[in-house]
């Protein structure tokens, strides 16, 4: 069946180019995840706090190198696409931010974001969430981002206000984690806004 409109972003908008490192500030940057930051993403995954609003859970460096490796894999399909927030005079990764779902059908993707408890409340999830928006809307050209937190996860509700991300409602019964099913926030953002 022919389609009645074209896709708003043509197939190739992410694979085309290599992912970018993105400036936060004059402290943090996104880059790609390596196998190196697998320390990182164990400490991540191990964090009762980050596991609260996560289905899955990393069981040793080899498991977190793997979940590392297929970011690659996820960028080239065009599905989904994540960033290390790094400590750039460290080069040490204190968090992740990135885009699921990605439809380049329609423009739009959902953001993802964690910090390390060592790292919260200095507003690096804010400042990661704001570039990634940046590039997202002035270099790739997504119509919509938007992000789905628990209302249970008011510290999420937060940086969503801070970076920009309007509440647009709640999906009642929408999330399921470890305790049963969750009401969800909607925030979101459009490039015209």
């Amino acid at each position: 069946m022919p389609l009645l409109i074209e896709p708003v972003l043509p197939a190739g908008t992410f694979r085309a180019a290599k992912q970018p490192c993105l400036i936060v500030d004059d402290r943090f940057v996104l880059r790609p995840w390596c196998a190196d930051d697998a320390e990182a993403v164990e400490a991540a995954f191990a964090c009762p706090a980050i596991q609260r609003w996560h289905v899955r859970r990393v069981d040793g460096a080899d498991e977190a190198r793997t979940w590392i490796a297929g970011w690659a894999q996820r960028w080239a399909e065009e599905t989904d696409a994540s960033w290390a927030v790094v400590d750039a005079r460290e080069d040490r990764a204190v968090g992740q931010v990135g885009l699921r779902a990605v439809s380049l059908f329609e423009a739009s993707a959902q953001l993802s974001y964690w910090v390390l408890p060592s790292a919260r409340g200095a507003g690096i999830a804010g400042g990661a969430v704001a570039a990634l928006t940046r590039w997202a809307f002035e270099t790739v050209r997504l119509n919509r981002l938007f992000l789905l937190h628990s209302t249970e996860n008011p510290a999420s509700c937060r940086v969503a206000g801070k970076a920009g991300y309007g509440l647009e409602g709640t999906l009642r019964s929408s999330m399921l984690h470890a305790d049963g099913w969750h009401d969800v926030h909607l925030h979101a953002r459009l490039r015209s806004d």
